[in-house]
């Protein structure tokens, strides 16, 4: 599968996310060209505000390998991660990221600042911005549209 293919996957967990009122933010994670994980945000459904789409399927994926470390494993997610979740990706050992749409408020993987790339941490994961980005942008843009 493709990098397009993947994301798509990750904006349908998105669409999960926003039909539960839950921000639209959906993740997949990869490995080997098979998805081992997906996630959607669940903060309001848990009442937690560490249930992010990102830290879930970090999750998922560690009991799908047995293995806290997803070095083999890429991670694709609709919006970028906020620095929680950059955290928990390099904690995790994630191979690379991928992301949609950009986070200009709490972007910590290109925008704000870069966390997965941060030479002062033990692991270092590549992270490509942009993977259809316009359809990511426009199913948060609809959903703060709705809020409003």
């Amino acid at each position: 599968m493709s990098d397009t293919e993947y994301m798509q996957a990750a904006l349908a967990q998105a669409n999960l996310a926003a039909q539960a009122g839950e921000l639209p933010v959906g993740c997949v994670i990869a490995r080997d060209g098979e998805i081992i994980a997906r996630a959607h945000n669940e903060c309001e459904a848990r009442r937690d505000a560490t249930a992010h789409a990102e830290l879930l399927a970090i999750q998922r994926a560690s009991a799908a390998c047995g293995d806290w470390r997803l070095n083999r494993c890429t991670l694709y997610v609709t919006l970028e991660p906020c620095p929680m979740c950059a955290g928990a990706i390099v904690q995790a050992r994630v191979g690379r990221l991928v992301y949609g749409a950009q986070n200009p408020r709490q972007g910590c993987a290109g925008s704000l600042y870069r966390i997965p790339e941060d030479p002062a941490f033990p692991h270092f994961c590549p992270s490509d911005g942009g993977a259809l980005k316009e359809a990511c942008q426009a199913l948060l843009e609809a959903f703060f549209k709705n809020r409003r």
